[in-house]
């Protein structure tokens, strides 16, 4: 019987605080950025009381873009129709990244962080696959961050919801006036993760799709919870 071969690890940034980190942050980029978007965030984040991070910023693969006429991009699933949010990723792609992200994932624990040490995060695109991710865990992680983001192919993702991923904590911001992932996606997404279990802490802010000092602030404060309740 033939096994499929692992997939072929993605090429990462990494920005570590402090020597031998203990803890693990992969940071999952939008539609069109790269591993470098969300770098500059570690310093406006970091805490001085905090554990040594690493951080780890894969540039998804590229592919082309269905809406952006089916230019080259890097893009963690095809978006073929963006009116609709339960239909706008391409399944195929959205279970690629998945898979790409495991094993991530399963690098941070071979280099000694354990999967309750490792907090997946990601922002628009890539929060969508940080919780299409975290629906299969079978080895909780951490905690997930998911900003301006959604849950793709919902009715899927939560029939294949695993019984160990309601235990990982989530934190969900959302812009109230965004116009590429409506407000509602967000908020939908947040009351499903709830409705399994999770537990969500939920942000809104007067912006579009972005992210504000308040947000980190607010992000700051939830990861201070996850590492003080694994200390």
């Amino acid at each position: 019987m033939e096994t499929s071969a692992p997939p072929a690890l993605l090429e990462t940034v990494e920005r570590e605080s402090g020597p031998a980190p203990t803890w693990s942050v992969l940071w999952l980029h939008g539609l069109g950025a790269d591993g470098h978007d969300f770098a500059p965030i570690v310093p406006e984040l970091l805490r001085r009381d905090w554990p040594a991070l690493r951080f780890v910023f894969p540039h998804a693969p590229v592919r082309a873009v269905t809406i952006n006429n089916g230019a080259r991009m890097r893009a963690w699933y095809d978006i073929r129709d963006i009116s609709d949010l339960a239909q706008r990723a391409d399944e195929a792609g959205v279970d690629e990244s998945v898979q790409q992200v495991d094993a991530l994932i399963e690098r941070e624990i071979e280099r000694g962080v354990p999967a309750s040490r490792i907090l997946l995060a990601g922002f628009s695109q890539g929060g969508a696959i940080t919780l299409a991710t975290a629906l299969r865990r079978k080895q909780a992680l951490g905690g997930l961050i998911a900003l301006s983001s959604y849950l793709p192919m919902p009715e899927r993702l939560v029939a294949e919801a695993t019984a160990v991923a309601p235990s990982q904590p989530a934190f969900m911001a959302h812009g109230r006036h965004d116009p590429m992932v409506p407000y509602a996606g967000g908020e939908g997404a947040a009351a499903r993760l709830r409705g399994l279990g999770f537990q969500v802490d939920w942000h809104a802010y007067p912006m579009a799709h972005q992210v504000c000092a308040e947000e980190i602030d607010a992000l700051g404060d939830w990861m201070s919870q996850r590492f003080a309740a694994t200390a």
